[in-house]
């Protein structure tokens, strides 16, 4: 089977045409995706059912799980119904630094920044915004300072820029992710699921033992004290290699979790029950919303070819 990862689930009016516009899909796609993994003989699941599943030897089914990351208010207004329509169990994943108002979505911020009408100063650079290539390549230039430097302070040295020019970082968190009270609005649903995202939405590859412990723990306990159910399922920040590996899947069980994702391309095998707390899952990304890439990505032959 599968596991997908959503982000945005949004009208094509409100879709993203910049540098994330992978992470922005259509409620009309995520319908297409949902009836072609049906149409592809795959079964529903909710995440966190999906380690005994794969353990149990005598069901020979293939699966399809749906997880959005990062919280976002439009997966309650706009994917969810599509999910409800279908009867599809899904996953959201929650960062406690986005719900409390604490911390930057700094790849939004960054995208806000290259719309800017003039040359941006940013970190002792001059970035030139003159053209649609400059301003790819001007939020390229922000995101390798992001992933390259402390995470921490590349945050706040993105949203000291962005203030300087107007743009309110965690206004944005606020204008894009659900808070609590949103969060248990949406429990109510029975399709609903909840999953941790860490505190800050840091490269977990990149912290030291005690800090990645605390952003596995504090984050699970942030859900249990949003939502009053302790979730067992966590999802890796980025989840690239470069991002996760094999000290972060020992930890994420260690922490209790059960079942824990990356964004590592790849389908489920029977194999993955050996090792659920580091499932591949495979991205529908917003720049290819047609059907038959669904189908394809289901095929798992994609990945063959990697």
């Amino acid at each position: 089977g599968v596991v997908f990862t959503l982000h945005h689930v949004r009208p094509e009016g409100e879709h993203v045409s910049g540098p994330n516009a992978h992470l922005s899909v259509t409620p009309e796609f995520l319908d297409e995706a949902i009836e072609a993994a049906l149409e592809c003989g795959l079964t529903p699941a909710a995440l966190e059912d999906l380690p005994a599943r794969l353990a149990d030897k005598a069901d020979d089914r293939k699966f399809v799980a749906f997880t959005l990351d990062d919280g976002y208010r439009n997966n309650a207004e706009y994917a969810a119904p599509v999910f409800r329509r279908h009867a599809v169990p899904y996953t959201i994943f929650i960062t406690e630094g986005f719900v409390e108002r604490t911390r930057s979505l700094w790849w939004e911020t960054a995208e806000r920044l290259t719309r800017l009408d003039r040359p941006l100063a940013f970190h002792g650079e001059k970035l030139s915004l003159a053209s649609e290539t400059e301003r790819t390549a001007a939020f390229n230039r922000i995101a390798a300072f992001v992933q390259t430097e402390d995470e921490d302070r590349a945050v706040d040295v993105l949203d000291e820029t962005a203030r300087k020019h107007g743009i309110d970082p965690l206004a944005i968190t606020a204008e894009l992710t659900m808070d609590a009270d949103e969060l248990r609005a949406l429990a109510a649903d029975p399709l609903a699921h909840f999953g941790a995202h860490t505190v800050t939405h840091v490269n977990l590859r990149r912290v030291d033992p005690t800090r990645l412990d605390a952003e596995l723990r504090r984050s699970a306990d942030a859900v249990e004290r949003y939502l009053g159910r302790r979730p067992c399922a966590f999802a890796y920040p980025y989840g690239f290699a470069a991002a996760v590996g094999e000290r972060e899947f020992r930890a994420a069980a260690e922490a209790g979790l059960t079942v824990a994702v990356t964004t590592l391309p790849g389908v489920l095998s029977a194999r993955d029950a050996e090792r659920p707390t580091a499932l591949h899952r495979v991205s529908l990304n917003g720049r290819y919303q047609k059907r038959r890439y669904v189908k394809a990505l289901i095929s798992g032959l994609p990945f063959r070819l990697m």
